[in-house]
């Protein structure tokens, strides 16, 4: 299940609720009870090893003849 953190605008306090994506946006009081809540943006990284890039001439192949060179 996603995690989401939230920022109190009350008492300034950061907490962090798991919920269905279904439910990120729905209200969600502060540990201290305080309703005044809005959710923050994450940055999410998402990719394979730094400095990896994709392998040249489109990658892909395997065969067949729209990759394995028998069309011509």
């Amino acid at each position: 299940m996603p995690r989401y953190e939230y920022r109190c605008r009350t008492c300034g306090d950061t907490f962090e609720l798991s919920r269905p994506m279904a439910e990120s946006s729905a209200p969600a009081p502060c540990p201290d009870g305080h309703e005044d809540t809005v959710k923050l943006l994450s940055a999410v990284a998402v990719g394979g090893a730094a400095g990896a890039q994709a392998p040249a001439g489109g990658g892909g192949g395997g065969g067949g003849c729209c990759g394995g060179g028998c069309c011509g």
